[in-house]
Parts: structure tokens; sequence; C-alpha cells
């Protein structure tokens, strides 16, 4: 049985008199519009996982100030996670460069109280594929948008940490890996992956680059509901699925279910490791773990190279969300050099929130049923969408 605890208060200063999701949420109001930030992959590429919440002609329904969206002390308290994680290192793998990100991650930390994290206090650092700092890929609008996103979370879960940003020269999942490798490399205690795409015949082979013992290695599951991707799908990593989360009057203080949009599934690849034991997958099973993805309850971003006009705050959902958000978790439990992957919360699920309803879509391989409900539906235990769970304190990590 799960244990409960009553969810911090979130104290808010006197410029920020509306409350994180006054308007947003299916339980608090109208759903808003959202859009996927990147383009759909070509072969042999991937795309980001966020998606931002725009207005009613489909442009991003950005602020000049922080109005709305969860803030770094909501995520912290829906998830009871302390304050640590000082000495580890989380690493950032995107695509293209955000020319503009450390300049946004310090008005997002300034914004919520949070220590500072530049390059000249040696908090932050941003690297190409090589490792070389200066000479960096070309600038994405799109994935700078996933760059800031991914920044942010890590910031808000893990705000001791230090963070490296490992920016590949595309999309192309031979660059992704190269970047992967290259923080592994560098040291990176936990590993965040903002990205997918579909599977294919020779990811089994090519998974070896996310192969790092002693770096907790997090992927986001995908945006598109029912359905796997590589490279959650790799055996070696901590596939990250998505809920929606909103403030309830439970003990907890919070609620959660399945986000309709989260991938899970079974792979058609990779081989079930050892400590994944459900019956319906004979091969590895989407996801292992879960957190915040629906955009209508998403999270506060800054971004200013994506933006104009200086209305540069904007709300972000998407399974982009939720996987630096384990991977903070991971950074702040501070045990990545003994894990083994992603197998450690599956021993551990007694620090983990159950989440028992909802679902991401019908359990189908083309027009075929599974058989197994649970790859797309919630219940008590293990599901597809949302793993074991979502973290209650670092216990699970």
């Amino acid at each position: 049985m799960r244990r409960l605890i009553v969810a911090a208060v979130l104290v808010v200063t006197a410029a920020l008199v509306v409350p994180a999701y006054a308007d947003y949420g299916s339980s608090q109001g109208p759903a808003h519009s959202n859009a996927p930030v990147c383009a759909p992959p070509s072969a042999d590429s991937a795309s980001c996982h966020s998606r931002v919440v725009t207005d009613r002609g489909g442009s991003p329904l950005a602020t000049a100030s922080y109005v709305n969206g969860y803030a770094p002390a909501d995520l912290r308290s829906a998830y009871s996670t302390p304050v640590g994680g000082s000495g580890q290192t989380v690493a950032i793998v995107d695509a293209y460069d955000n020319p503009n990100a450390e300049a946004d991650l310090q008005v997002y930390r300034s914004q919520f109280g949070l220590p500072t994290c530049t390059s000249a206090n040696g908090c932050f650092k941003k690297v190409n594929q090589r490792g070389v700092q200066g000479s960096y890929p070309s600038p994405n609008a799109s994935w700078g948008q996933e760059i800031a996103l991914d920044l942010d979370m890590v910031s808000a879960v893990c705000p001791n940490c230090k963070i490296l940003l490992v920016e590949a020269d595309s999309n192309s999942f031979n660059n992704l890996a190269a970047a992967v490798d290259m923080a592994a490399a560098m040291g990176a205690n936990a590993i965040s992956n903002s990205y997918g795409g579909s599977e294919f015949s020779s990811e089994a082979s090519f998974q070896s680059h996310y192969n790092h013992p002693g770096s907790a290695i997090t992927v986001s599951s995908g945006d598109s509901g029912y359905g796997t991707e590589f490279p959650a799908s790799s055996q070696y990593v901590t596939a990250v699925g998505g809920t929606s989360l909103v403030r309830s009057s439970s003990s907890r203080g919070w609620s959660e279910n399945v986000w309709s949009g989260a991938g899970s599934g079974c792979s058609a690849y990779i081989t079930k490791p050892s400590w994944q034991t459900d019956s319906g997958c004979a091969r590895r099973t989407v996801a292992d773990v879960s957190a915040v993805a629906d955009p209508n309850t998403g999270v506060a971003v800054y971004d200013s190279y994506g933006s104009s006009g200086g209305a540069n705050w904007l709300v972000f959902g998407g399974t982009s969300v939720a996987a630096p958000i384990i991977a903070a978790v991971y950074a702040v439990a501070g045990n990545a050099s003994s894990l083994t992957y992603g197998s450690y919360p599956y021993t551990h699920t007694g620090s983990l929130w159950d989440i028992t309803s909802g679902s991401n879509g019908r359990c189908t391989a083309g027009k075929r049923s599974t058989g197994a409900a649970y790859l797309c539906t919630a219940g008590f235990g293990y599901d597809g969408p949302t793993g074991l769970g979502t973290p209650f304190g670092v216990g699970a990590f």
C-alpha cells in the first residue's frame, strides 16, 4: 500500500498572485489547445517530445511575465523530492543549438529563487557532440524550446545540480547517440533524452550507445498515445511515461491519471530485461516510471529564442517534461553509480505513487488486439502508460 503524505504548501510571492494553473487543467477549467514543438521525424531521425500550449489560433500562448504553469515548488511538492543534488551533474541531450540557453536559464532560476547556475560559476556547461565548447550546431527554434524546457525542469527538481547541455549536430539517431556517448564520457550522473522516433529493425545493436553503467539514462516515451518508440524501448534506459497532475483534497494534495498522449507498449525488437515480469509482452515493455506530461496541467518555461515580442513565458507538456524530471530525481537520489540500468524502481515500488486510472488508447497491433489491456490502461501495479508510477520522494531512484 502506498504511503500518504501531506503536500507542502506553495508560498507565492506578492508579485505572483495568480496560483499556478488558475485556468488550466480539466478539473480546474477548460482545456487549452496545444501543438507539437518539433516536426515529425524523417527516417533515421527523432523528434522532440514537447508540446506547447497555444491560443485558439494555434500560436503559442506566451506571456511577458510568469502567470501559469507549474513552478519548481509545485513539482517538488507533488513528488515529495528534497532539495539536494550537490555534486551531481545532469546532462541534457538535444539536437541543434539554442544560443540563448544559458541566459534564459538564469531568468527562470531567478524568477523562482533558485541558485545561480552559469558557466562562470561552474554550474552550467554547453558543448557540442564532440565535447567542444564554442563551436555549436546550427540554431533551431523548435529544438531550442525543447532545450529550454529540459534545462528548466532539471533546475526545478534539482536546483543544486550542475547541468551539462550536449547539443547534437542534428536530430539524426547517429548524432543524438554520439551526444549521449559524450555526456557519459564527461561524467554525467544522469542523462535526459526527450526525443524519439519509430522503432527500427537494427535498434537492438544501436542501443549500445545508451549502455553506460554509472549514468542513469532517462528517455521520454512519446506523445502519440499507445505505441513504442526508440530509444525509450532500449533495455538500458529508464523509459518515462506521462500523467495529468492536478491539485486535490487528498492527503497528498495532488492526484494523477494517465495522460492520453503518453507512449507505451511492447517493443518489436528489444529483449525483455530480467527485472520486467509483466506477462503480456514477451519483449521490452514501455514505460518504467512516469511524471507530469499533460499540456493542460503543464509546466512554466522561459524561452526567448523561439518567442517574440518579449512574451517569453510559455506552458509546456509532453513526455519531454517527464524525462528531465526523472533524470533530476535520480540526481537528487545520488545513486546512479550503483544502478543496473532502469531496474531500481522495480524493487522499490513503495516509494512511487501508483497511478490507477486513465488510458492512452486501444491496445492494438494494427487491427489486432494485443490482449493485454495494461499496456494502454492504468491499473493497480504496473501498467504501460505510467509504468510503476510517479516519484514519492527519491527512494525508488
